[in-house]
């Protein structure tokens, strides 16, 4: 898909959850709509300007119809989406701009500011269920764990914490060590069973949830520049559970496959500008994946045309790799011992040996079909034949015959 021209810088970007239309929240206030079609041309829907403040942040309801805005102005916006207008004003929701909102139950929303605030809000209500401020440097992201019914935010402070939303206390059930590294973005991988944080240093913090959530029990290094975003592949990839997208200060959007490590490829280059923002369409599902960087263009990248190969790969047809061998090729006349010279099949071949043209040459058919198996021994797929030892000797059988 060409690039979508915003005029602006982009600060978020937010799809909706069932249709093909992209929103994207402007540093000069401004919320700009477009629909894009399976073959990539792109319209612009409509375009509001809630703030004259930036717009740093969106989300959309459950359903779709209502997008929420928020930023520097420090007020909550709900535009309705069908009309593309202004329904609902909260002003003075935070004392300090927003810089992170999150859906997170239909009744239920997430805001984070600069200052470390955390509020829950109902958007039926006018004022905050909860506030929370055990953070002290500006919230940076947010990961919903519905399973526990849990928030997970990270700050610029070096720490992770968890937020139970059915608990009455304004404390967070529990908050990691200082890492000494600010903390940017989070995503859950292997079903939530672990977290990923990306930090200012650019190493891939894991944590893992069943060793509690104090300090992380793996360091990914790798990316030369702070890592800003983070996404999930859709699930219909084969390595979704343990791939993820990479929005780094480089302006490099990459694919990075974790346990084991592996960098699988560049999906989207937006020169030196940083990237801040990337997210896949149609609730994470979709096939295309926006990121939005410094620049005043919205990428958006066919998924299907980065992995076309991934499946190929991972269930290869049997049909492609089944060698037929004639049995008029096998010469009965040779004399037991005889090295018959032949050429290997490739690794994982089925190799056939079917009847030949004439049975009267070898006296009989063949109807033997066996699957060559991937031999297990051989643990590092890096690693060459082994070579001959200093003191070993090639000798022929018939050698030993007379010992």
């Amino acid at each position: 898909m060409p690039d979508i021209p915003v005029g602006s810088q982009i600060f978020d970007l937010a799809f909706h959850p069932t249709h093909s239309t992209v929103y994207t929240g402007l540093l000069n206030g401004k919320v700009k709509a477009f629909r894009y079609d399976e073959q990539g041309q792109h319209e612009e829907s409509f375009v509001l300007r809630p703030s004259k403040r930036s717009c740093r942040c969106l989300d959309t309801s459950e359903d779709g119809s209502r997008l929420w805005a928020t930023g520097k102005a420090k007020a909550i916006f709900t535009i309705d989406t069908t009309t593309g207008t202004v329904s609902e004003t909260r002003k003075n929701a935070h004392d300090s701009p927003v810089n992170r909102i999150k859906r997170l139950m239909p009744q239920m929303l997430g805001t984070g500011d600069d200052d470390g605030v955390i509020k829950l809000w109902d958007p039926r209500k006018s004022d905050p269920i909860r506030g929370y401020t055990h953070h002290y440097d500006f919230i940076s992201d947010f990961l919903w764990l519905d399973d526990k019914k849990q928030l997970i935010t990270t700050s610029g402070d070096g720490t992770l914490s968890v937020i139970d939303v059915r608990g009455k206390k304004p404390e967070p059930v529990a908050q990691s060590e200082d890492q000494e590294d600010e903390l940017l973005s989070i995503v859950a991988i292997r079903s939530g069973s672990k977290v990923v944080v990306g930090t200012q240093t650019g190493i891939l913090s894991v944590f893992n949830r069943s060793h509690g959530w104090a300090d992380c029990v793996d360091r990914v290094p790798g990316h030369p520049q702070s890592i800003d975003a983070l996404c999930t592949l859709p699930s219909s990839y084969p390595s979704s559970h343990s791939t993820i997208l990479t929005g780094s200060s480089d302006g490099l959007l990459r694919a990075v496959q974790l346990f084991p490590t592996k960098l699988l490829g560049v999906v989207a280059d937006h020169g030196s500008f940083p990237i801040e923002r990337i997210a896949v369409d149609l609730g994470g599902e979709g096939r295309w994946v926006g990121s939005a960087g410094h620049d005043d263009t919205l990428k958006m990248t066919d998924l299907r045309a980065v992995f076309e190969d991934e499946e190929g790969e991972e269930a290869v047809d049997e049909s492609e790799n089944v060698q037929i061998i004639q049995a008029s090729d096998i010469d009965p006349q040779e004399p037991d011992g005889a090295v018959v010279e032949t050429r290997a099949p490739p690794e994982g071949t089925a190799v056939v040996i079917g009847a030949s043209d004439s049975d009267e040459d070898v006296g009989g058919s063949y109807s033997l079909k066996e699957k060559k198996r991937k031999s297990k021994s051989s643990k590092n797929a890096l690693a060459g034949r082994s070579k001959k030892a200093r003191n070993q000797i090639d000798a022929d059988p018939s050698f030993f015959k007379g010992l």
